[in-house]
């Protein structure tokens, strides 16, 4: 997880280089269709994103106490630190990997768990970083057989971050096909294919690393058309809270319409789409008009757009502090912090809906900021961390004076 944070400046080098390609390659005839970044998408795949890094700070903790603790206690065996030793847990680590996440897929409460990832109705980097808050719970115990097989806890995490940082650069349509290496890794076409909402393509291409896995269990499609990425049904919002809670809420709602104990428990097991056959039994995903479709969207005013994107260069420079320096802070500060950075990537998300209530709050959140700041000291960096998040809430002023345009 620490290697993923110390990731986050080549993940911004990349998106920028490749929204360079985005805009050079809309000036050539014909690749009008390659246009990949909306600013309200990224807004809500980065809260996504903050939000997930925020809950793993408090759990990654936990999680690799068990991998140690049945390492030391439960192993079967006491595997040397080699070369091989790494190789083969990479390996092992990549194939769970593919069982987890097309469980994630084939389970309602993983797919829970899973959903935020796939929301967003465009593909691009931003989206690999567009993750649930709450999958890290479902995922680590995966794991676990590889510590009682002898695997050291550090290599399990490690080579498991490995394949997570992997998984970054496939969520582009910058790369076309890549010959040779699509029949043993996976790539932007294979992984595109996983991100399509055209029912041919849904629950195809689970890999993380090595596609050879989704070849071997026969859950692999080849990228035929672009696909229509996104899910079934779309969000339509950019609330990073929103996106989520809304599938637990649908299932719980689920469960409670359906009759019998056994039903409201396959509610959760079940894969999504199923209903009790008295609800009208399960419901298949269908083929989306690519001619008609249109993708979410909404207005809001420049200045409230402005306003956004200095906040949100604020929110990656508080969550940064937060990430680098949580150990040196109080556990009060810590949960403190952490409330207010899922309360400011909610805020930015309802901003970007034309919402006009997050610029009350976003007022009072920067005042709730930099109080929590004049606890933790007095020192010139923080009076200058003060004075900045003064200087931010300014935007506010005229972004009051404007309306947003209608949800559409």
């Amino acid at each position: 997880m620490d290697a993923i944070a110390l990731a986050i400046p080549f993940f911004f080098l990349l998106m920028g280089l490749e929204l360079a390609w985005s805009a050079w390659s809309r000036s050539r005839p014909g690749w009008s269709s390659r246009t990949v970044y909306r600013f309200n998408d990224f807004i809500a795949n980065m809260g996504c994103g903050i939000g997930s890094q925020i809950v793993g700070a408090f759990t990654k903790t936990m999680i690799f106490a068990a991998y140690l603790w049945t390492f030391d206690n439960w192993r079967l065996f006491t595997l040397p630190n080699t070369a091989l030793t790494w190789m083969v847990a990479f390996v092992a680590v990549d194939m769970l990997y593919y069982w987890f996440h097309r469980l994630s897929h084939e389970v309602n409460f993983l797919w829970a768990a899973h959903v935020v990832h796939h929301q967003s109705e465009e593909y691009n980097l931003s989206v690999a970083l567009r993750q649930s808050w709450w999958q890290g719970l479902f995922s680590w115990w995966f794991y676990l057989p590889l510590a009682m097989l002898g695997v050291h806890p550090v290599v399990i995490v490690t080579v498991g971050a490995v394949n997570t940082l992997y998984q970054f650069w496939i969520h582009t349509k910058a790369i076309d096909r890549m010959g040779p290496l699509e029949w043993v890794f996976n790539t932007p076409s294979h992984h595109r294919v996983h991100h399509g909402s055209d029912p041919k393509y849904i629950d195809r291409n689970h890999a993380g690393t090595l596609i050879v896995w989704d070849k071997l269990f026969g859950t692999f499609q080849r990228e035929e058309e672009e696909p229509v990425y996104g899910i079934t049904t779309p969000l339509r919002t950019w609330d990073p809270l929103t996106a989520n809670f809304s599938y637990w809420g649908e299932l719980i709602q689920l469960a409670r319409r359906s009759k019998g104990w056994r039903n409201k428990v396959l509610v959760f097991l079940k894969p999504p789409g199923w209903r009790p056959q008295e609800l009208g039994g399960r419901v298949y995903a269908e083929q989306k008009d690519r001619d008609t479709h249109t993708k979410f969207e909404t207005e809001v005013p420049r200045s409230w757009t402005f306003a956004a994107a200095l906040q949100f260069i604020a929110l990656v420079a508080v969550t940064s502090f937060f990430l680098f320096q949580q150990h040196t802070l109080s556990t009060a500060t810590q949960w403190m912090l952490a409330v207010v950075i899922l309360w400011w990537v909610m805020e930015l998300g309802v901003l970007m809906n034309g919402q006009r209530w997050a610029l009350l709050s976003g007022t009072i959140r920067s005042v709730l900021l930099i109080g929590i700041t004049a606890t933790i000291g007095l020192t010139m960096p923080h009076l200058l961390v003060m004075a900045t998040m003064m200087l931010l809430m300014l935007p506010f002023i005229p972004a009051w004076r404007q309306r947003p345009t209608p949800v559409v």
